[in-house]
């Protein structure tokens, strides 16, 4: 008999933490129908007290998603869980998830309470949450720098106050595999009650041991652990799903765990997250990298042709490599287009969204031969799909460059409706083009970040371009896609600046 590994996916909560991830409502209800096909237990869709914003996505999520259970974040304070546990109030199945810091340094000096204080709050919120819903989990933040007597003493009181699902997390990425299996274990034998209740973990990676410290845990007792799809999350990143849930599969010798998860899903799950998010996945990531399954070596390729198992421990079909290979051409008409978007969770708002969707498909299929999925989900922002009005738009853009002479561009855009043009020299082509929206726009930001990857292969593949802007301290991304990587650089450039001119104003759940 094998036992249940609950997949507790935060992609949308800690996940939109990364600078600049931060989704909208839309962003977040196509991944989550995709965590939903994916098979995902959990779904932590937010921080429902962080904005109306927030609330709106917590909410319009808990309505959309079936087949998981829709969870939000509370800080331990009435406000919070009660904004929650109005969020997920439509869900088939709803959770609260409420944590209170229990380390000496965020008790003296973040939360500036003393021990009793705590725990009096810790239960408080579990009896709140009750108020919603009897599935309530509660996190003791920064556990890993917490008194084991003083966390034993506050998971015994959320247990009797009615919490189900114990968290123990590594906030800060600090513990080790082997401490970090061990205090499960200690938490586990100790806790009154322990074996009435689901142990969870939810490891940071800032010392690249995420994975391993949440495999350890669950070596010892844990059978929940929270993850994000790439690893996403703030900082370093957390515990990468892809790699908790293969290894659990590949390694059931050791483990003799199930999930539910669709493993086939993988790879569609992390190519759509990476293009919300603008946050590329390495090619030499695990599972789910570009070069995952690529044979380099001329001894590891004979060893594959002859007998696959001799490099390879896993199938790149078991985990979505190739799974979605039908292509689409000039010649493709709307139904085959619709039904194509359909299977890729993404829905227009009106028909007139669509069209535009459509007519953007014509015109790349007249410069590229075929049209794969990732260049579907590369085609349609969240602009295109709610047909949302851009406040600055590209018209046209003409780049020149050649050997010994200074780049230079001519940008064409609308602003409000309105059009200007300006011409600007740089170090290339797209510096140039930068610098001549600058010098229409005056935004005043800071770029922080640009990235270019290959959407598919081949010559005539589209260029992804990812944007990084600061300015007055918030932080966004923004993504453009065009087989003209000049032109693909001005579309995210000016893709961020309309992320910038919309107001977002967010609340940072662990503040």
């Amino acid at each position: 008999m094998t036992d249940k590994l609950i997949i507790f996916d935060t992609t949308l909560r800690d996940g939109e933490q990364s600078p600049g991830a931060a989704m909208t409502r839309e962003k977040k209800i196509r991944i989550a129908r995709q965590l939903e096909k994916l098979g995902v237990d959990v779904i932590e869709a937010g921080f429902a007290a962080a904005s109306i914003g927030d609330f709106e996505a917590v909410k319009a999520v808990a309505e959309t998603v079936r087949e998981s259970t829709v969870c939000s974040l509370a800080r331990a304070s009435e406000n919070d869980v009660r904004r929650a546990g109005e969020a997920i109030a439509p869900a088939k199945s709803g959770r609260i998830h409420t944590f209170i810091a229990t380390s000496p340094i965020h008790m003296q000096h973040k939360l500036r309470m003393n021990e009793d204080q705590v725990v009096e709050r810790a239960v408080q919120a579990v009896k709140w949450a009750l108020e919603y819903t009897d599935d309530v989990e509660f996190s003791a933040e920064d556990a890993v720098r917490s008194d084991m007597d003083f966390l034993v003493r506050v998971f015994d009181a959320v247990i009797k106050a009615g919490a189900r699902t114990m968290n123990v997390p590594d906030t800060v990425g600090y513990s080790i595999p082997a401490a970090w299996g061990e205090r499960i274990s200690q938490l586990i034998q100790r806790v009154p009650n322990s074996d009435k209740v689901i142990w969870s973990t939810h490891c940071h990676n800032d010392l690249g041991l995420a994975v391993a410290n949440s495999l350890s845990a669950v070596l010892n007792g844990a059978r929940q652990v929270e993850c994000t799809i790439n690893g996403l999350g703030e900082r370093a990143g957390n515990a990468a799903l892809e790699e908790i849930v293969m290894a659990v599969k590949t390694r059931r010798d050791i483990f003799n765990l199930d999930t539910r998860i669709d493993t086939t899903q993988i790879v569609p799950t992390s190519k759509l997250v990476s293009s919300i998010t603008g946050y590329p996945v390495q090619p030499n990531k695990a599972i789910v990298g570009a070069n995952a399954f690529a044979h380099e070596s001329g001894i590891h390729q004979d060893g594959v042709l002859k007998h696959r198992e001799t490099y390879e421990i896993m199938r790149a079909e078991d985990v979505g490599w190739n799974a979605n290979k039908l292509t689409l051409g000039k010649l493709s008409g709307r139904n085959a287009l619709r039904q194509r978007f359909a299977s890729l969770n993404v829905e227009f708002a009106s028909e007139e969204a669509f069209n535009a969707a459509f007519a953007r498909f014509k015109e790349l299929a007249d410069r590229k031969l075929e049209i794969f999925d990732e260049d579907l989900q590369a085609l349609v922002s969240d602009d295109v799909i709610a047909q949302v009005d851009e406040h600055y738009r590209l018209v046209s853009l003409r780049a020149h460059c050649e050997t010994g002479i200074l780049p230079v561009a001519r940008v064409v855009m609308s602003i409000g409706g309105g059009l200007f043009d300006a011409e600007m020299q740089g170090g290339g082509p797209v510096d140039a083009t930068f610098k001549a929206i600058e010098k229409i726009v005056h935004s005043g930001t800071e770029l922080q970040l640009y990235s270019v990857n290959n959407i598919t292969s081949g010559t005539d593949a589209q260029g992804e371009v990812t944007v990084r802007l600061a300015k007055a301290g918030r932080i966004v991304n923004g993504q453009g896609a065009d087989t003209d990587i000049v032109v693909a650089s001005a579309h995210a450039y000016l893709n961020a600046l309309n992320k910038l001119h919309v107001s977002s104003e967010r609340a940072h759940p662990q503040v």
